[in-house]
């Protein structure tokens, strides 16, 4: 073992401890060991950067943008609807349709996005049959990795691992290469669920219940007690506050004021307008306010400030239901904002709404919020504009949209560019199931349609695209050529064959699952399909068969993970909302990964000889 090769081990031990302990952004170590490695002499400018050239890379990143595109059209979230109306009260009956539509809506976008769009959907069914969310919500993120399974675009891995074959000279894999497996998985992971869910009776939510279903305005001014604190007032000629903005006026920390949304005339007609801090105003304004601090006097505040009572129907602005939402959101297990104040995190600022309620171990907080610091499981209750509201939910960095109230049906309008999203989606796979046109030209086509026919806008587009895990693709593909540089693939590759090598193909597949798999456990999937895809070739090649089953014997296993919450950011979602520990994971997730398993070392060789 040579100096330079021991020095790669130490740099990705040192990498694999960062991405287990978090201590670290993963994209941030990646682009270290892309410094590191160049540094020290072991790759080349050109090859630590290589990764910034392969069309896989573009690929993945064109599908967060047509995913964004489905989300927006509301094809999404019309398959949830839907799946409610069909569902009915039968826990049973859902389990079967949720796994289904989620694996499917996963196999053509993003399945963490699929898996956020589905937790409002699940939250509220289980509200609805007055079940513990836990039932479900392990069965949604199985579901979700499961469609990595199910076309060749689904997931990351499936595509380093295809790549690796054309970088070796190789035919990839077709579009459906995997769907069999998928298939057969898929069903036998419903069976699997309808039989262990009777373990999954986590607490019930019986207090909580009306966070977590589909609320009404109603519903949840009364969870935050909002009752009483809603106002409309009128700018008047003269008053101190015309011509001044939201933050230099500071009426939250004066008065205890939030300003929600401002009517203003504008060609004979008031519309409503988003307000930020930035904001400044002209008399005649109409403030919609909401009055936090109970000790503070309305007649006081108005006289100061010339201002105006107007009337105000319905409460707490649900007759603005249009132009105001609600909404309720909840951090991210991995969130950096856990720990910090909504001041420090400048949230009004960052997202354009505003924080008027946070329950708290079920339990609605009084007082003014904006100094409180945030805790896990945490949940807040935003207002503003339905827009800002959208896309907070389509982020998905650090907060998580769990509740949208009813009015938001009638706020958001009929998606009329929906069937548009479908047709692009659908031309997509059709370019890329002929094979003439290569995979991410396709995609892109199928972005750039979807620009034309306005499914999404520029600004979205950029945004929908997430830039950490691209970056890491990146940042850990160079490990894989300074592995093969350094003899390290050689090494691993021989002691592989020392272990199973003498026992044929089979044990050997098992082997590649199990180790794969095993790293899984601790870096994420897409940069263990990274370091294992060659590693997988060379054995083929050593053992002289085909290359083929295993490389899709690793693509399989790095989406079977199921074994812990922090396996895949699909786990970490449902952890919250679903009450889950550590240990459910672990109970029900290894016999799951065995299973899964037994079915690819059987079923791969059928479909690719060795």
């Amino acid at each position: 073992m040579t100096s330079e090769l021991l020095w790669v081990i130490a740099l990705l031990g040192i990498a694999v401890i960062f991405f287990a302990t978090g201590k670290l952004r993963m994209d941030v170590v990646a682009l270290l060991v892309i410094v590191a490695f160049v540094l020290s002499g072991t790759l080349s400018l050109s090859e630590a950067f290589a990764g910034f050239s392969d069309p896989n890379v573009i690929l993945i990143a064109a599908l967060f943008i047509i995913g964004d595109g489905l989300v927006r059209t509301g094809v999404a979230t019309n398959m949830g609807a839907w799946l409610i109306q069909v569902a009915g009260s039968s826990e049973t009956k859902m389990l079967v349709l949720l796994m289904l539509t989620v694996a499917g809506l996963g196999a053509f976008m993003s399945s963490t996005g699929v898996v956020a769009i589905f937790i409002p959907v699940v939250l509220s069914v289980c509200a609805r049959m007055k079940t513990s969310p836990s039932r479900l919500m392990m069965p949604l993120s199985f579901a979700g990795l499961i469609s990595g399974m199910m076309t060749l675009v689904a997931t990351p891995p499936n595509l380093v691992v295809n790549s690796e074959l054309l970088r070796e000279g190789l035919h990839g894999f077709s579009f459906f290469s995997v769907t069999p497996i998928g298939l057969v998985v898929l069903v036998l992971g419903i069976i699997y669920m309808l039989v262990v869910r009777f373990a999954l009776n986590g607490k019930k939510n019986d207090d909580n219940k009306d966070g977590w279903k589909r609320s009404t305005f109603r519903d949840l001014i009364k969870t935050y007690r909002l009752s009483g604190r809603a106002r409309r007032l009128s700018i008047r000629v003269g008053s101190p506050m015309v011509g001044h903005t939201l933050d230099e006026l500071k009426l939250r920390e004066r008065y205890g004021a939030y300003v929600i949304g401002l009517e203003r005339w504008r060609r004979f007609r008031r519309v409503m307008v988003n307000v930020n801090g930035q904001t400044e105003f002209h008399a005649r304004d109409v403030l919609l306010v909401d009055m936090s601090a109970s000790d503070v006097d309305l007649r006081e505040f108005c006289s100061e400030n010339l201002l105006e009572p107007m009337v105000l129907r319905g409460e707490y602005f649900s007759d603005q239901a249009m132009d105001v939402g609600m909404a309720e959101i909840s951090l991210i297990p991995d969130s950096e904002m856990i720990g910090k104040t909504l001041r420090q995190i400048g949230f009004r600022s960052r997202y354009g709404l505003n924080v008027v309620g946070l329950k708290r171990h079920g339990e609605a907080l009084d007082g003014v919020l904006v100094d409180e610091p945030l805790m896990l499981g945490d949940i807040l209750l935003v207002v503003g504009g339905w827009k800002l509201i959208s896309l907070m939910g389509s982020k998905n960095r650090d907060f998580l949209v769990l509740n949208l109230p009813v009015e938001e049906l009638d706020a958001s309008p009929a998606h009329s560019q929906a069937p548009h999203a479908i047709f692009c989606l659908a031309l997509m796979v059709a370019l890329m199931l002929t094979d003439e046109i290569p995979n991410p030209i396709a995609a892109i086509i199928a972005c750039l349609l979807m620009g034309k026919f306005r499914c999404i806008s520029v600004e979205s587009a950029y945004k929908s695209v997430h830039w950490p895990s691209i970056i890491l693709i990146v940042g850990m593909m160079p490990f894989a050529l300074a592995l093969q540089k350094t003899g390290g693939v050689d090494l691993i590759v021989q002691g592989l064959m020392s272990v199973g090598g003498g026992y044929g193909p089979y044990v050997m597949l098992i082997c590649l699952f199990v180790l794969t798999a095993g790293i899984g456990l601790f870096i994420s999937n897409t940069a263990t399909a990274v370091l294992m895809a060659p590693i997988a070739l060379a054995t083929a090649k050593s053992m002289g068969l085909s290359p083929y089953p295993f490389a899709m014997i690793v693509a399989m296993a790095a989406s079977a993970a199921f074994m812990t919450p922090v396996s895949s950011p699909v786990n970490t979602l449902v952890l919250g909302p679903g009450n889950y520990r550590f240990g459910d994971f672990v109970k029900l997730g290894v016999p799951f990964t065995l299973m899964v398993m037994v079915v690819c070392v059987l079923l791969v060789p059928v479909l690719f000889p060795f």
